[in-house]
Order: C-alpha cells, then structure tokens, then sequence
C-alpha cells in the first residue's frame, strides 16, 4: 500500500531533520505550509527555543496578491526581525516540502531581506 501524501511528507521531513540543525549563532529557518497561509520561524535547535517567527497572518504583511507573492513578504519579513536580533546566517528547512513555488518564494525573500544561507 502507498504512502499517503502527509506521511510521504513526514518521512522526507525527518530525513532533512537528521541534517540540519539550528544553533545560537546560525538558526535553522523552518517553513511550514498550509493551503491557504505560510508560517516560517528562526529556530535554536540547541535550547528549543524561537527566536523570531512570521506568518501571513501577520497583521504588517500585506495580503495583496496571490500566495507566491505573499510568501516572498513572509521572507522579508523573517529577514527584518533576524537582522534585528542580530543574526545574519541562517540554515534553511523546508520541511519535507519541495523547493519550489511558495517555498522557493520565501526563501528568495529572506534572501533578499539580507539572509545568508
């Protein structure tokens, strides 16, 4: 029997997570997608703890425009509260999900935002 797409998904998730870690100096970015909205937070492995966080639900980020433009201002807006906490680098995690459309645009946003990955 198949696997369904969530678990597909959580297996590739876990295989990335065996990889890639977060510390103080160099947090991991990780992404997580909904239908409708992007999440993404800055993330110390080492403590458990987040250390900045957006989403498009955030009241800042305009919700004009379709979801590919709107993940690059999530990106952005993940990029202007890491500067402000004084981080510059950056692991990315895309969370089991492919590198491409929304993901892609929000990584391309933080990128542009002054984030080094």
């Amino acid at each position: 029997m198949a696997l369904s797409k969530t678990e597909r998904r959580q297996r590739i998730k876990n295989r990335i997570r065996k990889i890639v870690s977060g510390t103080e100096n160099r947090p991991r970015l990780a992404v997580f997608r909904s239908n409708k909205e992007i999440y993404a937070q800055l993330i110390d492995d080492n403590t458990g703890a987040t250390i900045a966080a957006a989403s498009s639900r955030d009241k800042d980020i305009s919700a004009k425009g379709n979801k590919t433009e709107i993940a690059a201002h999530v990106g952005k807006a993940i990029a202007e509260k890491a500067l402000k906490a004084g981080i510059e680098k950056i692991t990315f995690d895309r969370g089991g999900y492919l590198y491409h459309g929304r993901v892609k645009s929000l990584a391309e946003g933080a990128r542009e935002g002054g984030l080094k990955f």
